[in-house]
């Protein structure tokens, strides 16, 4: 049988954990918090993030990694992005010697500029045929209802993909195989920057032609950045681009848009932060999301303005006026 651990309880780590032991596979929660591990093994309920969620009875927990980690197949990794690299150090001398690191994060790392798979090899100090990637449009909320859904799971390895599409494909659950982990991670990323865009012009109590604006040419900003580092083109046109960018954009759901929404109304970056219990991850990997396209020289003027709200202290309004006086362009450029 298929062994997996994932790191992290919050919803999205405690949600696949839940898809990967109903598809069969022997799943273990890794978390920090004994409480919520001691929920998760005795009670089948992880009241932190996903109360009143029946989780199977299957599903293991522990809060010592070496024991969550022993003889697993794919060692999947679900805490915020910017701690990764600090986590992932900690647990590297227990990691087995074959198993696949699955990301689930969706952020580029600030400072270096990297994309979480180029963080995993870095610091685990295994080559790219041993990580993969899952992302798409997989709002927890709607998951965890057994709710129909899709997802994308990449790796440069197709025996990879073949191996972790079955460990949790369900008939509610559908796992599609891609070989390009460089867009399939962008999608991801930038579409959070792009979701708190929409987010603020919803706040401002802007209508569906600005949010419908910002969602295309924020897929158009998510392309040029992607055709720039090698990305396939069409990998933004599927589940992990423009599938999860239209959830992340018009659902309640979407943490990211909800972040937005609160600016736009007027609150401080503090307030939102504070009314905000679980990761809006846009809101710190905006910076450097901003800092890779400034390195490869690509325009992303949604990307810059949602940095100025978020960290500058630009205001919404301000924000809109920028964009509205750009001069002209073709609708396709710089791509």
């Amino acid at each position: 049988m298929t062994k997996a651990v994932v790191f992290g309880t919050g919803s999205w780590g405690t949600t696949f954990a839940m898809i990967l032991a109903e598809a069969g596979t022997s799943t273990t929660l890794w978390g920090r918090r004994a409480e919520v591990v001691e929920a998760i093994a005795r009670r089948h309920e992880n009241p932190e993030y996903l109360p009143g969620v029946a989780l199977p009875p299957s599903l293991r927990a522990t809060t010592d990694p070496a024991e969550a980690m022993e003889g697993a197949d794919f060692v999947v990794l679900a805490v915020p992005s910017q701690t990764l690299r600090g986590n992932l150090a900690a647990w590297r001398p227990h990691l087995p010697d074959h198993a696949v690191l699955v990301s689930l994060m969706k952020g580029i790392e600030l400072r270096t500029s990297k994309r979480m798979s180029e963080v995993i090899c870095e610091v685990a100090g295994v080559p790219e045929e041993r990580v993969a990637v899952v992302s798409g449009p997989n709002l927890v909320g709607e998951l965890i209802r057994r709710e129909p859904a899709a997802t994308v799971v990449a790796s440069v390895d197709e025996k990879v993909t073949a191996r972790l599409q079955e460990a949790c494909h369900l008939p509610w659950f559908r796992a599609y195989t891609n070989a390009d982990v460089v867009g399939v991670e962008l999608g991801g990323a930038v579409k959070n920057v792009i979701a708190l865009a929409v987010g603020v012009a919803a706040g401002m109590g802007l209508g569906d032609n600005v949010r419908a604006t910002l969602m295309t040419r924020g897929l158009a900003e998510i392309s040029r950045l992607g055709a720039a580092l090698g990305a396939d083109p069409h990998t933004f046109a599927g589940l992990a681009g423009m599938g999860d960018l239209v959830a992340s954009c018009t659902s309640p759901l979407s943490r990211n848009r909800t972040f937005g929404e609160n600016l736009g109304r007027g609150m401080t970056l503090a307030e939102t932060i504070a009314a905000t219990r679980q990761t809006a991850e846009g809101v710190k990997s905006c910076e450097s999301v901003l800092d890779l396209a400034r390195k490869h020289d690509v325009e992303m003027p949604i990307t810059e303005v949602v940095v100025g709200v978020v960290h500058d202290g630009m205001t919404p309004r301000e924000a809109a006026m920028l964009l509205l006086s750009r001069t002209p362009k073709p609708e396709r450029y710089g791509v």
